[in-house]
C-alpha cells in the first residue's frame, strides 16, 4: 500500500492569527519572536515549541495567535 503525506511550512508573521484546519496528522508550532504567542489556548513563551505527533488519526483544528511575536509551523496533512 502506497501513502503518501504533504509536508507543508508555513510561517505566520506578527500579529496574525489562524487555525490549521482538522484532519493533520502532525504539527509543531515554534515561537521564534521575542514575545508570547498562543497555541490552541496556550501560552507559547519564546523560544518554546509546542507539538502534536503522529498518533494514527487526525487532529481536530488547533487555533493560533502570534501576538506580536512570530511562529514558525510545519505540518503534515
Amino acid at each position: 500500500m502506497n501513502t503518501q503525506a504533504n509536508s507543508i511550512e508555513i510561517e505566520v508573521q506578527a500579529q496574525e492569527q489562524g487555525q490549521l484546519d482538522a484532519g493533520f496528522l502532525f504539527a509543531s508550532f515554534k515561537n521564534t519572536g521575542d514575545s508570547q504567542a498562543l497555541v490552541n489556548g496556550v501560552t507559547l513563551p519564546p523560544g518554546e515549541a509546542k507539538g502534536y505527533p503522529f498518533v494514527g488519526k487526525a487532529y481536530q483544528a488547533i487555533s493560533y495567535n502570534s501576538q506580536d511575536s512570530t511562529l514558525r509551523i510545519l505540518y503534515i496533512l
